[in-house]
């Protein structure tokens, strides 16, 4: 224990605030906290906050990593009350009220959970060697590597059958990431390096979109479910539902109804699995993992402790389940705070209320869909619409203004600058 954390745990020490995870709800507490009279540990295992809704564009070479992530410690460096911890949580005990890392023990007077997500294989991880999945800039270079490398291998094979692998683009999962991967490869293979190879014609190149459920864009209207097909096809998506994956290996994927496919190429966004948090405070959990917490986001018997974004599982107030939404992770943040600051002068917090601005996906170049309950939006004035929210929410004014060049270059251009093979790819 440092001397800082010393001098907290005298008489005169204010309360102790232990956020785990600083993304966008974990973030959004401590900020809310900036003028409270608390000290805030911020503990992450990355030194940077993602913005994960435009991680595909990094994987499908639009954006750069650097250009959607920022150093957590430059994020909150003018928050005197913050001290941020790059480490890695290996438990909780919520008795002792101590969270432990891999180098010390924090002691919290109010805890935040807010670790996320992580794709899941339902039980057939062996399948992430083949398939690997979308969540981190790791993930998003390497899936990046990948799709470039399946057209370079192709242009220097001689094989017609290997070459015909190479150019199957397989992406298994029908929700916003799956629609949205699907429609970049294909408007990378079709538009953008279609001019930089000569012994290969990449616009020939077959994109798979595999969805087990009736529909893709579940979460959405179906009238814009549709809607997004359509677009995708028109993109040259070939758009598979009510068949789920059946097995997944070097060779490519089978299908529950005996169909294979043979390819160089599959990406996984098929599901989501909550971190390990419910063990870490042994509580209830639903079948992704996340901790089951009532309305005012404490699970069972620990109300210093709150549970938000992805790790939670909780009613919206109507009902229905809140998605796992940057959104709703960002309302959580700023609930868990007031409730916090409540708790500390006596008062009783009202219960979480999700307030639902609306459900964006976007499927290619001027090509997207918007639900926003009695607005619903496809095709060009749902593109401007998504370019706009990400831009907005963006964290940094250097970000928003790289990325909005960045995209007006691409849409003029029809180009994507970001194309470079590294990592395990690079020879």
């Amino acid at each position: 224990m440092d001397a800082k954390r010393d001098q907290r745990c005298g008489p005169e020490r204010r309360p102790h605030v232990v956020i785990l995870g600083a993304g966008f709800g974990g973030l959004n507490a401590a900020m809310s906290l900036r003028r409270a009279p608390v000290d805030i540990t911020v503990i992450d295992r990355r030194n940077y906050h993602l913005f994960q809704p435009l991680l595909y564009q990094v994987a499908t070479a639009g954006l750069s990593p650097a250009q959607i992530a920022m150093p957590i410690r430059r994020i909150l460096t003018r928050q005197s009350n913050a001290t941020v911890l790059m480490d890695k949580v290996e438990s909780v005990d919520a008795a002792a009220r101590c969270v432990v890392t891999g180098t010390r023990r924090i002691t919290y007077d109010y805890l935040v959970i807010a670790t996320g997500a992580r794709h899941t294989y339902f039980g057939n991880d062996a399948w992430s060697e083949y398939a690997p999945g979308l969540k981190t800039i790791a993930d998003a270079t390497a899936i990046r590597a990948r799709i470039l490398s399946a057209f370079e291998r192709a242009e220097v094979t001689d094989d017609a059958a290997m070459r015909k692998r190479l150019l199957t683009f397989v992406v298994v999962g029908g929700g916003p990431t799956g629609v949205e991967l699907a429609g970049a490869i294909a408007e990378l293979a079709r538009n953008t390096v279609v001019r930089d190879f000569r012994r290969i014609d990449s616009s020939t190149a077959r994109v798979m979109l595999v969805e087990a459920g009736a529909h893709i864009l579940p979460t959405m209207p179906p009238c814009l479910s549709k809607k997004a097909g359509r677009q995708l096809e028109k993109l040259g998506v070939e758009v598979v539902c009510g068949n789920a994956v059946a097995d997944c290996d070097d060779s490519g994927v089978r299908l529950a109804n005996g169909t294979e496919i043979d390819s160089a190429c599959v990406l996984w966004a098929a599901g989501v699995m909550a971190s390990r948090a419910a063990k870490w405070i042994g509580a209830p959990a639903d079948r992704a993992g996340r901790v089951m917490v009532d309305a005012r986001l404490n699970p069972p018997g620990h109300g210093e402790i709150f549970v938000i974004g992805d790790t939670a599982s909780v009613g919206d107030g109507g009902g229905l389940p809140v998605p796992g939404v940057a959104p709703a992770a960002k309302q959580m943040g700023r609930y868990a705070a007031r409730a916090i600051l409540d708790d500390m002068a006596g008062r009783r917090s009202a219960p979480f209320r999700y307030r639902d601005y609306g459900n964006l996906a976007t499927i290619g170049r001027k090509a997207a869909v918007a639900d926003f309950g009695r607005a619903r939006l496809s095709g060009y004035p749902a593109w401007l619409v998504w370019n706009f929210a990400h831009l907005w929410f963006l964290v940094g004014f250097r970000n928003r203004l790289v990325v909005f060049l960045d995209w007006a270059v691409a849409y003029v251009r029809n180009d994507r600058a970001a194309r470079l093979i590294t990592g395990q790819y690079e020879a």
